[in-house]
């Protein structure tokens, strides 16, 4: 029996928990979703994640939250990160730092699949290399299960697309996220592995990725600091379906996922 693993985009804040909320139940019905993995690094406030808002996202029907480079702008992340196994970071921080970068989820039909979260170095911070990562963990998750997601969240589509045909054959997935922009290059790469440079955002959609449009055009007028407050306006649910076959780990179907929310 094939696996459907729905990934949801970047959720920005509020307004992105509540899109949710509202769309998610219809979702997995209709298209029989096995397993739910959503990026949550902007759950809370638009920047980070608190335990109050990943038991939120959980009690909706989330199974595991993957993060990025704003999993660190909320501090009582730093033992929430420790104490949830749901929850991962990239995988490629120094050794030491708090968390997990992988984990194995089940579903409720017993089939085990393996996330792994990997953060882009290109235009970002200044981290261990994704690719070797990649290497050791996927080698690792791969004694446990062949069905291994793999959200890279990243900035430059060419260290996304590099990345997606690196792996292609041995994830089943390689989902970008980080830039709240979905990306319509999705598709079944030669070897079985699924692929989208981004699969968007989910939140308010009369914005700028999330946030009210007035505060970062004056940020890019004045170049001065500028507090940033999630828009409200025009919520949307962004991700990608993809079907796996179970035994092989070998993505079959590939769709995106752009919803208005009502």
């Amino acid at each position: 029996m094939p696996v459907n693993v729905l990934f949801i985009g970047d959720i920005v804040g509020k307004p992105g928990r509540q899109a949710l909320a509202r769309e998610l139940h219809r979702l997995v019905d209709r298209h029989r979703v096995d397993l739910v993995i959503v990026n949550g690094e902007n759950a809370a406030g638009g920047f980070g994640i608190t335990e109050d808002t990943g038991r939120e996202l959980f009690s909706q029907g989330v199974h595991v939250i993957t993060s990025g480079n704003h999993i660190w702008d909320k501090k009582d992340s730093i033992g929430y990160l420790d104490a949830e196994q749901r929850l991962v970071r990239p995988a490629n921080y120094p050794p030491g730092t708090p968390g997990r970068g992988a984990t194995v989820a089940v579903t409720s039909g017993g089939v085990k699949v393996g996330i792994l979260n990997l953060e882009g170095r290109v235009f970002m911070n200044n981290l261990d290399c994704p690719f070797r990562i990649a290497d050791v963990e996927i080698a690792r998750l791969k004694a446990q299960t062949p069905i291994i997601i793999v959200d890279f969240h990243a900035e430059a589509t060419s260290e996304k697309s590099s990345l997606g045909w690196y792996l292609d054959g041995r994830a089943s997935a390689v989902i970008g996220t980080h830039t709240h922009v979905q990306t319509a290059d999705e598709r079944i790469l030669p070897c079985g592995t699924a692929y989208i440079s981004d699969a968007g955002m989910t939140g308010a959609f009369d914005s700028v990725i999330g946030v009210r449009k007035d505060e970062p055009i004056q940020k890019f007028l004045t170049q001065l600091p500028t507090k940033f407050e999630v828009a409200k306006k025009d919520l949307r649910l962004n991700g990608i379906l993809v079907e796996i076959e179970e035994k092989e780990g070998r993505a079959v179907r590939v769709e995106r996922i752009n919803v208005p929310c009502t």
